[in-house]
């Protein structure tokens, strides 16, 4: 088959295995962009060629993804229907169905699929344990089809809802774990050129928050931290009002550019926790780089036609919710800024999923994510091939943003009413600085503050390079005396943001005190005498004042204290 002819070593030895043993089910766990959709529609042609069966039937996770199997099935002479309603057109071989569609009506399904014999290509099958009713409606469906191909390139989930049609093997601590029939792993696929390098690009900073107690804490992202501080941390880094994210907005756009002088279609990509933050972001990177970024927000209608138009042109940025992280097929990302609290396994390699596509021989690819133990642990381990285990007791505390949720819900339970300056959590200010690279289960820092990202040698790294040089030049990056006079500039700088912050937190708490006083002494609510503070002496809210502004209304309020006596 001449199709065959041109299928990478990896899918020649999966699909000598599958033709061999001719099994009615057969999982493929392969990195993302190794070509899983290749190897399952050669198999689909060959069975067809032989009349084993007669249609086919795909499943995936997405509308998006529809589209993306029929138009490369259409490549490979099959014809599959994106759209169907009502019966299959005569000049159609087969359709695909989103789990979700397939969930609508599976018994509707059930009967296309008796009806002839029948492949069904399970794309991304861990999605079909996202809710049990999705899981028994696969079940359901797909259960007369004669064969099964379920693929999957990002780790199994981490909760107990079985996966249709896919076998498990007993553990030796009573779980069980499931059994790929053929797997291929990044670093296989890196060792073969199918994949780029990825470099992660850490950055921290310090972070001031206020929690819904009222409390103003300032932290340095990354520092040993509790789960419910690290989430806080995180989500006033990625707070579009502070600096940290502008700051690493400009450092991967100046990352992109360098990567563009060898690739010039090279993209980016900006993941967002939210719409809300994706359009604060998009304006961002608009009023960094004069132009404006494709914006792709996964419930409005052209969604899917925004993606294909920015895969097709040369623009620089995109930037999307959480729809993006999984089976879209941009190859020219090569800088990405991971800007979601989402840090499960699972999401964080399907992220990163979309920028490790190879075009060609050399090519590197540049992850900017937050310094959190949690995401540079999955970054180090990205070579790590996961199974999905049932019957071990396992929580996702790694997902921050359900950390954070839980956490305020909390305290909504346990916290009295507090008076209107304390509020409930917000971010009150973020810095960025460089922390570390990343790379090959490696971390190369340089443990300072780089106020200039133009002084850090990795950002020179070009567009193509192949794994061992990457390794090289990041080795070989700073010396050690440059190391240390960098720290030192870290050690003073943070010195002195320690003072000031200080002072400011101890005037807030004066001030707190006084205004509480007032209260008890007057009658007049905390809120109102605060406004009235401000209307005088000017100046925003006492938790964004400067020190000068929080001393002017202390001073103010003891003028009124003393004409009251």
């Amino acid at each position: 088959m001449s199709a065959g002819q041109r299928l990478r070593a990896w899918q020649r030895e999966a699909l000598e295995q599958y033709q061999r043993t001719q099994p009615r089910d057969f999982l493929t766990v392969a990195t993302p962009g190794a070509g899983k959709t290749t190897f399952a529609l050669t198999i689909a042609a060959d069975l067809l060629h032989r009349r084993v069966v007669e249609r086919v039937v795909v499943v995936a996770p997405t509308e998006h993804l529809k589209t993306q199997w029929a138009l490369s099935a259409a490549s490979m002479g099959i014809s599959l229907d994106p759209n169907l309603s009502g019966a299959l057109a005569p000049q159609f071989q087969g359709y695909a169905v989103t789990y979700a569609g397939l969930a609508t009506n599976p018994i509707a399904h059930r009967v296309r699929i008796e009806r002839q014999r029948t492949l069904v290509i399970l794309d991304e099958i861990h999605h079909a344990g996202d809710a049990l009713s999705w899981g028994e409606a696969v079940q359901e469906a797909c259960e007369p089809a004669v064969r099964r191909l379920a693929l999957t390139g990002t780790p199994f989930r981490s909760d107990d809802n079985p996966i249709p049609f896919v076998t498990y093997a007993p553990q030796s601590d009573g779980s069980i774990a499931s059994v790929a029939d053929y797997a291929y792993g990044y670093g296989s696929a890196l060792r073969d050129g199918v994949v780029r390098p990825v470099l992660f690009m850490a950055y921290s900073g310090q972070m001031q928050w206020r929690t819904s107690a009222g409390d103003e804490v300032s932290a340095r992202l990354g520092e040993p931290l509790t789960r419910d501080q690290t989430a806080q941390a995180l989500r006033t880094a990625l707070d579009p009002q502070g600096a940290w994210i502008p700051a690493v907005l400009q450092a991967a756009h100046r990352r992109l550019q360098e990567v563009r002088r060898d690739i010039p279609d090279a993209g980016g990509l900006v993941i967002a926790t939210d719409q809300t933050a994706a359009r604060a972001y998009a304006a961002l990177l608009r009023d960094l780089t004069g132009t404006e970024p494709t914006l792709v927000l996964s419930d409005e209608a052209g969604s899917s036609a925004r993606i294909a138009e920015f895969s097709a042109n040369s623009d620089p940025w995109m930037v999307a919710v959480r729809m993006v992280s999984e089976g879209v097929d941009v190859p020219r990302l090569a800088v990405g800024v991971y800007a979601t609290t989402t840090a499960t396994p699972l999401f964080f390699a399907q992220a990163v999923g979309r920028f490790v596509r190879a075009r060609r021989r050399g090519e590197t690819a540049s992850i900017f994510v937050p310094s959190v133990p949690g995401l540079l642990g999955l970054a180090a381990d990205l070579e790590a091939e996961r199974d999905h285990v049932i019957g071990r007791p396992v929580k996702d505390e790694d997902d921050l943003f359900a950390a954070e949720a839980e956490m305020l819900a909390r305290a909504q339970r346990e916290e009295p009413a507090m008076p209107e300056e304390l509020g409930t959590y917000r971010a009150l200010g973020s810095e960025a600085a460089f922390d570390r690279v990343v790379y090959d289960g490696g971390e190369f820092g340089y443990d300072a503050i780089a106020d200039d990202p133009e002084e850090l040698d990795f950002l020179g790294i070009p567009g193509l390079l192949e794994p061992d040089q990457v390794a090289e030049l990041l080795r070989s990056a700073r010396s050690k005396k440059a190391r240390e006079e960098l720290a030192q500039r870290r050690e003073t700088v943070e010195v002195e943001r320690d003072v000031a912050f200080e002072r400011r937190a101890e005037l807030r708490r004066e001030l707190n005190s006084l205004v509480a006083a007032w209260h008890h002494r007057t009658g007049t609510p905390h809120g109102v005498v605060h406004n009235k503070l401000r209307s005088e002496c000017g100046g925003p809210p006492a938790a964004a004042a400067t020190a000068e502004q929080l001393q002017r209304r202390i001073d103010r309020l003891r003028e009124w204290a003393l004409r009251a006596s």
